[in-house]
């Protein structure tokens, strides 16, 4: 039976938070809300979690989970050739809603789906989202929903959708916004915008100005 806590209660998300956090350790799936939308998160280095993560939501290992970080610094455990410009980039833009493709360190154990040896990687500009973060560690991190339905923006609907495949609700509230994340690959000698999202090609290049847009 899931379990689920309003975090604007102080001592429901104290609790809420706690039981979330134990839940990921256990290896079990929760919801939490971020700055774009609502998430389905795992222990990104369990492949057993991160297995029923996509399997609750109906999605392929063809489509892999991005990671959810609670601090820049984490980056130097999970990747590598990671350029001036790709750090240019989280120092004007984390916490907030640009995702990042860069290759992983290959001595990590994980296994995110068919990521060709990258992870796409962010921070979040959510207190609750951060928080947990902080404690558990990185995430496996999809919108939580169906495959096919719209990314929920309050945890109703991604509890309508997800049902008792997630142990732990974290209710936030209706989400800051409903704009996906930006995705930059940083893989490259020059990055490529993949996807426009919260963040614009133009604000983008204010910090990188050589930033490509993909086809």
């Amino acid at each position: 039976m899931a379990r689920r806590y309003d975090t604007n209660d102080a001592t429901d998300r104290s609790t809420g938070l706690r039981e979330a956090a134990s839940a990921v350790r256990r290896g079990e799936l929760v919801v939490l809300p971020t700055d774009t939308v609502y998430g389905i998160g795992a222990d990104a280095f369990s492949s057993e979690a991160v297995h029923d993560l996509l399997e609750a939501k109906g999605r392929g290992r063809n489509m892999p989970t991005p990671v959810l970080i609670g601090s820049p610094n984490t980056l130097h455990g999970l990747v590598t050739d990671f350029s001036e410009m790709a750090w240019e980039l989280v120092d004007a833009f984390w916490p907030g809603a640009l995702t990042l493709v860069a290759k992983h360190q290959p001595s990590l154990q994980w296994d995110l789906g068919d990521t060709r040896g990258t992870v796409a990687v962010r921070m979040p500009l959510h207190p609750v989202a951060i928080e947990l973060l902080t404690e558990v560690g990185p995430m496996a991190v999809s919108s939580a929903n169906l495959t096919g339905h719209p990314a929920p923006e309050d945890c109703d609907a991604a509890q309508e959708m997800l049902g008792d495949s997630v142990s732990v609700y974290l209710d936030g509230g209706p989400t800051p916004g409903n704009v996906p994340s930006s995705i930059v690959d940083v893989t490259r000698e020059v990055p490529v915008l993949l996807r426009a999202g919260a963040i614009s090609a133009e604000e983008l290049r204010k910090v990188v100005p050589d930033l490509e847009v993909a086809n």
